[in-house]
């Protein structure tokens, strides 16, 4: 991983640096799981390598089944899931603890007059039960799916949450957040999805249920459309010296920057 850490960030790390005595912190932490995580998760660990040059990260993207699996099988120091654990996986002894909210929006062209939707507008539009605007209040026209190409964080999000998976009706799939965003504010008939942390004034956000997407909403669980990250641990098993003070630093306020320029809402 070889994303430049802003200066501002390594000044927010000195907070958490080791004393000037200490021994330098050393060895390997190992993740594994969700592909959605790889920005954040990415960030934190190579801004933790710049602050502990002994210290090698490293993160295998499996998907959030396969991490959760790995955690409990001691195959990694930490499993990630972009879900909640379920109860058969707590039975294995595994702990999940919140390290950041995932908060998609829903985003129109600014002159779209249709402000809020439900989930079940969402899902009847992404399956395509729901072809023109007029039928949730809006203009007479078809509505345009644009959604993110098989693969995507974003869109393995958004598609959980509406219950739409392997069932949107899409008209273009594009490969990145940008390229939606744009394709949005140039068609008045769009509707899309993006990261929250991305959209710009040239697409309008729609409240869900009646919420309003923002960093609040999403931390309060107002605001629907979003997904936990996790990070997976077991019960009563230490993590290295190395792993634990990764653990530590990550789920620390210290962080909240790395986080929140991710693109995600730190749950610290």
């Amino acid at each position: 991983m070889k994303r430049s850490i802003p200066a501002l960030v390594l000044t927010v790390l000195m907070a958490v640096a080791a004393p000037a005595d200490a021994k330098p912190l050393s060895g390997m932490i190992s993740t594994d799981g969700s592909s959605s995580m790889e920005k954040v998760i990415g960030s934190l660990g190579e801004a933790f390598e710049n602050e502990h040059r002994k210290v090698k990260f490293t993160y295998n993207p499996t998907g959030s089944g396969a991490g959760i699996a790995a955690a409990r099988e001691g195959r990694c120091d930490i499993g990630l899931a972009s879900r909640d654990l379920k109860e058969e996986e707590k039975n294995f002894g595994l702990t999940a603890t919140v390290l950041a909210y995932d908060g998609i929006a829903v985003i129109v062209n600014p002159h779209n007059p249709v402000k809020n939707l439900t989930l079940v507008d969402l899902a009847n539009i992404y399956t395509g039960k729901v072809v023109n605007w007029k039928e949730v209040g809006g203009q007479d026209s078809t509505i345009v799916l644009i959604g993110r190409e098989a693969g995507s964080g974003t869109r393995d999000g958004f598609e959980s949450v509406t219950n739409t998976r392997d069932a949107c009706k899409y008209r273009q799939e594009l490969t990145s957040t940008g390229d939606v965003i744009t394709t949005v504010s140039q068609n008045p008939a769009a509707i899309g999805y993006a990261s929250l942390a991305s959209v710009k004034k040239s697409v309008r956000p729609v409240s869900i249920e009646g919420v309003a997407p923002s960093e609040k909403s999403v931390k309060d669980g107002s605001y629907k459309v979003q997904r936990p990250f996790v990070l997976v641990t077991v019960e009563g098993r230490e993590l290295s010296p190395a792993a634990q003070a990764f653990f530590d630093y990550i789920t620390s306020p210290a962080a909240s920057r790395i986080i929140s320029a991710a693109g995600a809402v730190p749950a610290h």
